[in-house]
């Protein structure tokens, strides 16, 4: 059991924390998961507008330390690399 009050209250700031931070990366998880679903249709000014909301939320989190700053660089390249495969492929037919 925790005696001190310094204890508690690190306890109960360490939990909000956590709750926070794993909203977040619920969030980019869902955001993501939305832009692939996009991509899957083939619309492109859908697929550009979720992807922007995706960096956004990436470079987000990245910049409060929920996730590093290269894993936010490294799915957003991912991301990109995928829509630009789509949109060539969409411009040569």
């Amino acid at each position: 059991m925790k005696v001190h009050r310094s204890v508690i209250k690190r306890a109960k700031q360490n939990e909000i924390r956590k709750m926070r931070n794993v909203s977040a990366k619920s969030r980019i998880k869902t955001l993501v998961k939305n832009v692939n679903e996009v991509l899957q249709k083939k619309d492109i000014n859908e697929t550009k507008k979720a992807y922007s909301v995706v960096t956004k939320s990436l470079d987000k989190a990245a910049q409060k330390g929920i996730i590093h700053k290269k894993t936010a660089n490294r799915k957003k390249s991912r991301l990109s690399k995928k829509i630009n495969l789509i949109v060539s492929g969409t411009n040569q037919q």
